[in-house]
């Protein structure tokens, strides 16, 4: 049996790092002693070494069930290049090619195999599985078994009857970056997992920094132009809620000069991949996308994430920001979201009943899953204390009495004004409770407003208590039951005709010290440690500090000559290279194999490969310095 000393040199040799990060360790000493795993680490924490590391090591094929079939390809050439026997088995196969990898798996060809789920089905498949030796089978993006997660695949149900199945059964490693406890579960017994170790290594990614603003559609895209024009060496994602708003942000953003190409399930084929080689190579530096794209994206070199539109749940939202900084340098995520956003999520979630893969009562399931999940997104942009921390205790990693300051989000940094609304929402709370859950928001409202209205006459609601209780706007008071049910002191439901009623939290709004404040946005200083900064998008603006010109100098031909090496191979910069290493390159500025080695992400594979070419440009800088 393999030992921890061969995963270690494995680590040092394939991929170039000295040490496991937190978790990875564990995991993968658990999967070398035949342990089931279930392991959460957010975005960049290199879950797939915990498969990987293993593959390398262990007597026979390690097999990766990944849910996205057009990114297997980059994640395999990504192996190849760390020298590890890496392939994929999907549909853009020809059924001659399948077989051809097959035939060679069986023959002891690679080292780890990346599947989709659906490949599960095929009897084929379930024969050559049979067949080989199997010591690991690796769920990726474990959460999409879970009806209480944010990417449910119907597909992934099968995977637990397919290990169970296997002749030999092999260890189990179920990772994900988003999963709440409920998840968790869900996955140790949709999945079949044995006494798994669980390691939750945290949600927290230091380096990132989050921002809420609030603005009117109309303004969103002159928001994300001026931010992207003013990085323009920067790579960035902007999500869009819709396909529509993918082709009116990218066509604006190009419009503006913004190197910017889009990503959604009504291109075709051919144009998704092109473009999805051009932001992975970095010749268009800005991707405008639906949430189809993504999930399983290893480029490391993301800047900035914009969101255009308020995503459906936290899970969403966390698992699309996250994609920035996966190299753990300074990255800025930012959520920009209108009234029109949540009318929006609430209409996807109603969506759901046309899954047909799904019984009625599962699908009634999923949309109370949603709907849930998106009042506490909508409470993420309403809130006006930390955005971290609120993240942080969505995932259960914080209590309510966890730290209420991170200095490093738009709230912290005061990019809002607190609106006291204690009385409108204690006005608003007698209104519901007064008609008795029977009315939608707008009646709600016009009642607190007394409005003289045919419909309110005809139901007799002008003799209400509640009847002309507030002087407030209309606006204001419709943002209050927002907040309200967002905290759980309403519930909206959902269908063709919403009524607002009391939450599990209605009896706290009458108690004396209940408050409520209203976030009332505003353009403050950016936050501390924010990425955003003056001289952004150039490498002196968020790489090094301002005493480095010359490593920021160094960094940027580095970065050229990445670039080019890539190009001519064929391959991502970042698959040669991240920006990480650069940094870490232009500090120590290593002039022999043995000091390129000590370089972070540079191992043998890489060293044989680019350890010359960027010496001598070191060695070329120093020169004329």
């Amino acid at each position: 049996m393999p030992t921890m000393n061969d995963a270690a040199a494995a680590l040092k040799r394939h991929f170039g790092y000295d040490d496991f990060r937190p978790g990875q360790r564990m995991l993968v000493e658990a999967v070398l002693d035949g342990r089931d795993v279930l392991g959460v680490m957010p975005t960049g924490a290199g879950k797939s070494i915990c498969y990987q590391v293993p593959g390398v090591v262990l007597d026979g094929m390690t097999l990766v069930i990944s849910p996205l079939v057009s990114l297997m390809g980059d994640q395999v050439r990504s192996l190849l290049e760390a020298g590890v026997r890496g392939a994929y088995l999907n549909s853009s196969l020809t059924p001659g090619q399948q077989a051809t990898v097959m035939r060679r798996a069986l023959d002891g060809a690679y080292d780890v195999m990346y599947v989709a789920p659906e490949r599960l089905e095929d009897p084929r498949f379930v024969e050559f599985a049979h067949k080989a030796t199997i010591p690991l089978l690796a769920v990726d993006e474990a959460h999409c078994v879970s009806q209480w997660g944010q990417d449910f695949r119907p597909s992934y149900l099968g995977i637990g009857t397919f290990i169970e199945g296997m002749p030999a059964r092999p260890a189990v490693a179920a990772l994900t970056a988003t999963a709440t406890e409920k998840v968790r579960a869900d996955i140790v017994r949709l999945l079949g997992l044995r006494a798994p170790l669980e390691v939750v290594t945290g949600f927290d990614r230091p380096n990132l920094s989050f921002a809420v603003e609030r603005l009117e559609p109309k303004r969103k895209i002159a928001r994300i132009a001026d931010l992207a024009l003013g990085r323009p060496a920067d790579s960035g994602i902007v999500y869009c809620s819709t396909r529509k708003d993918v082709e009116r942000v990218c066509d604006a953003l190009a419009a503006a000069g913004v190197a910017a190409t889009r990503y959604h399930a009504g291109l075709s084929t051919a144009e998704r991949k092109a473009n999805q080689r051009a932001f992975i190579a970095d010749d268009a530096l800005v991707m405008v996308a639906t949430n189809a794209f993504g999930m399983g994206i290893d480029k490391s070199n993301v800047r900035y994430v914009v969101h255009h539109n308020m995503p459906g749940s936290i899970e969403a939202y966390y698992q699309e920001a996250g994609r920035a900084g996966r190299d753990g340098e300074p990255a800025e995520c930012l959520l920009l979201w209108s009234d029109g956003d949540i009318s929006t999520c609430r209409f996807f979630i109603e969506q759901e009943s046309e899954n047909e893969e799904l019984t009625p009562e599962e699908a009634e399931g999923v949309r109370a899953t949603r709907r849930r999940m998106l009042e506490s997104m909508v409470g993420y942009c309403y809130t006006t204390g930390c955005l971290r921390d609120y993240i942080l205790r969505y995932f259960g990693e914080r209590d309510e009495g966890g730290s209420p300051f991170c200095g490093n989000c738009s709230n912290c940094a005061g990019g809002f004004a607190a609106v006291d609304v204690t009385d409108e929402a204690r006005a608003v709370m007698r209104c519901v409770h007064e008609l008795r859950g029977r009315f939608g928001k707008g009646m709600v409202v016009d009642v607190l407003r007394g409005a003289n209205t045919e419909r309110i006459r005809s139901l007799g609601l002008e003799g209400a208590r509640s009847y002309g209780a507030v002087d407030a706007s209309a606006a204001l008071l419709k943002e209050v039951v927002e907040l309200l049910a967002a905290e759980g002191y309403l519930v909206i439901t959902e269908g063709t005709y919403p009524t607002v009623g009391l939450g599990p939290r209605g009896r706290e709004a009458a108690c004396e010290d209940f408050s409520l404040a209203m976030k009332q946005t505003r353009r403050l200083k950016k936050p501390r440690g924010a990425v955003l900064a003056e001289g952004a998008g150039k490498a002196s603006g968020h790489v090094f500090g301002a005493a480095s010109s010359g490593d920021a100098a160094l960094f940027e031909r580095l970065r050229v000559l990445r670039k080019s090496i890539a190009d001519s191979i064929g391959k991502p910069p970042y698959v040669v290279f991240s920006d990480a290493t650069l940094r870490d390159m232009c500090a120590k500025r290593p002039a022999t194999d043995e000091e390129f080695l000590e370089v972070s992400g540079v191992g043998a594979t890489k060293l044989k490969r680019y350890g010359e070419g960027f010496m001598s440009e070191i060695r070329a800088f120093e020169q004329e310095m």
